[in-house]
């Protein structure tokens, strides 16, 4: 695809902190969140149909479940929605002054959930592995604001940002736990974000193996190679896109989730909106989580 790619708006949302697009494969809709007005949303490109679930508290992210329903991240922990709507905790711990965050569901169907404490105090959060039995296991703690974690098509890499470091790093997943068992090592910085240019918030792996990342207060999704260089960069039109993911009946177009908080929505009055960049790339299948 040649030029530059333009944004379409998929959904005019006005969200306050959109977040987490997932492509659920099996409903064929776009799964996001609104953390902030503790909302889970759907959105099915085919019809522009739309749902829209409360939740009891704010929600970092919203991912399928392979028996139906939802596995969500909560701010005192993990729960399940079933397919009847019915609610349960999977795991519960309840830390004041924090929440989870970003989400994201391994090869292997485990859920990997973050925290971070609401004043981003450094240190404040964690990143934990979860089973379906609700096993959890803290993979790395002392992290300060937990986001974008993904696994490379083989399943043998995993990226992951703590957004404040401006890096996106890069950790090995042991052969005999390919698909995102919890014993990742040899953590490494991918890339770091040059100052000026935005934190890096949500990412994605595509189906070449590159890391898409979305900038927060630097308006663009970046597109980098395995050896970390910089291939590409799509211009968002609002200051804080928060996170993307592939999806659509072919998995090559690119969904973008924004925020509006604190942005001047008569300056940016997409911010919030769920965005999409039609053909811009080849995404790869995300697992439901298995429990």
């Amino acid at each position: 695809m040649s030029g530059v790619p333009r944004a379409e708006v998929a959904v005019p949302a006005g969200a306050r902190l959109g977040e987490g697009p997932t492509w659920d494969g099996a409903r064929k809709a776009l799964i996001w969140v609104d953390i902030l007005n503790s909302r889970v949303h759907t959105y099915d490109p085919a019809d522009g149909a739309r749902t829209v679930m409360a939740t009891e508290q704010h929600v970092g992210a919203a991912k399928p479940r392979a028996g139906g329903g939802l596995v969500v991240n909560l701010r005192d922990g993990v729960g399940l929605y079933g397919a009847d709507g019915a609610f349960s905790w999977l795991y519960r711990e309840a830390v004041p002054g924090r929440r989870g965050n970003d989400a994201a569901v391994a090869p292997d169907g485990a859920l990997w959930a973050g925290t971070m404490p609401y004043d981003e105090r450094p240190g404040g959060g964690d990143l934990k592995r979860l089973t379906g039995d609700g096993t959890a296991v803290t993979v790395l703690p002392d992290v300060t604001v937990s986001n974008g974690t993904g696994w490379s098509p083989d399943g043998r890499l995993m990226y992951y940002n703590d957004t404040p470091t401006r890096r996106i790093d890069v950790f090995d997943v042991p052969s005999a736990d390919t698909g995102g068992g919890a014993g990742v090592s040899g953590r490494r910085a991918l890339v770091e974000i040059e100052r000026g240019a935005g934190y890096p918030d949500g990412l994605t792996v595509d189906a070449d193996g590159c890391v898409w990342v979305a900038l927060w207060d630097g308006a663009a999704v970046r597109r980098y190679t395995p050896d970390g260089r910089l291939d590409r960069t799509v211009p968002v039109p609002v200051p804080r896109p928060t996170a993307c993911a592939f999806g659509g009946t072919e998995l090559r177009d690119l969904y973008v989730t924004t925020a509006s908080v604190g942005t001047d929505t008569s300056a940016h009055p997409l911010a919030g909106s769920v965005l999409v960049f039609p053909g811009v790339g080849q995404g790869l299948p995300q697992p439901a989580f298995a429990g």
